[in-house]
């Protein structure tokens, strides 16, 4: 059997797996520690892409999505909601309460306040101000992907604290430099096997910056944003959702793997596939995280900038892909 394991997307994982971290390492804790690590990083006040101070469409409103996955039978998304702050928690219930795999708007939120959720709003200062600044410019940018406009105030992120007996944070290897925080934002996808040998996935965001309203991303969606089988292994996705989308990015990479190709072969054949599929705009990215069920597990991206974070019973370090197609 593995030992437990939690990967994250982007480098602001780091501090989100520390808290889903000890539901890991005991045995049917996955979904708690999928859970509580997608909360962390929502509550985060240095993550623009994620939760409550996600920036908004371009009407000014925020909308998460998200979803959990352990197997094609136990999972569920849900999408566009506006009130409520935690989606993959709403995800989760949905998968336990419901027949349903996916809920959006209106219907979801209703379900969530009958689950006892609390409406919230979820657009923060930090946020206005950057919506306010692109409406001004008349232009589509993204922010998510390093340009912040002069006038944004800087957010720092808390400490990040190990967990007691753990070695903390670390960043080896002479490519995995430091990033700023705000400049390069994101999905968070969420891989892990807990103490029993269980496998799982779960995605959280607020999706593209300053989308169309209405937009929904990868994210919520099985087989796009993340995929669990617990026979072949599972795979979360991020960055440009309409990428992942077309090519079922999380499902074809769990497939390859089901083929019998190893995690970092898969991950490099969806890449593959999307370079062959898309005209790609020079800041279209893509990347993934995989995890074998024997707990053999890779990365990959298009492009530089992704990082991924590793919480093992060693302490949680942070690392670039095993693989980058296009070169800077």
């Amino acid at each position: 059997m593995p030992d437990p394991i939690l990967l994250s997307t982007w480098n602001f994982g780091a501090r989100a797996n520390l808290a889903g971290w000890p539901s890991a390492q005991r045995p049917g804790g996955i979904l708690d520690a999928l859970e509580q690590t997608c909360i962390a990083c929502e509550l985060d006040p240095g993550v623009d892409s994620v939760g409550p101070g996600g920036l908004p469409d371009a009407s000014g409103q925020v909308s998460l999505d998200g979803a959990i996955m352990l197997s094609p039978a136990r999972s569920a998304g849900v999408a566009y909601l506006r009130q409520f702050a935690h989606p993959v928690s709403i995800a989760r219930r949905v998968m336990e309460k419901t027949p349903h795999k996916l809920l959006v708007g209106h219907g979801a939120e209703e379900f969530a306040r009958s689950e006892g959720f609390s409406a919230e709003s979820l657009l923060s200062d930090s946020a206005r101000v950057k919506w306010e600044a692109w409406k001004s410019t008349g232009q589509h940018r993204d922010f998510h992907i390093g340009e912040r406009p002069a006038n944004a105030p800087a957010i720092k992120s808390p400490a990040i604290n190990a967990p007691a007996g753990k070695s903390g944070i670390s960043k080896p290897g002479r490519d995995s430099t430091p990033i700023d925080p705000n400049a390069t934002h994101d999905t968070i996808g969420v891989l892990g096997i807990d103490a029993s040998g269980t496998l799982g996935a779960a995605c959280s965001t607020s999706g593209r910056a300053f989308k169309l309203p209405g937009r929904v991303g990868d994210s919520p969606l099985i087989g796009h944003g993340l995929y669990c089988d617990p026979v072949a292994g599972a795979a979360v996705a991020t960055g440009t959702g309409e990428l992942m989308i077309g090519v079922c990015a999380s499902f074809l990479a769990v497939e390859r793997m089901r083929h019998g190709e190893r995690a970092i072969e898969a991950i490099r054949y969806v890449l593959q596939r999307i370079i062959d599929s898309y005209e790609l705009g020079p800041k279209d990215q893509c990347a993934l995280i995989a995890l074998g069920p024997d707990g053999h597990f890779a990365s990959g991206a298009l492009r530089p900038g992704f990082e991924v974070c590793i919480t093992t019973g060693t302490g949680t370090i942070v690392v670039p892909p095993d693989v980058i197609l296009i070169a800077p």
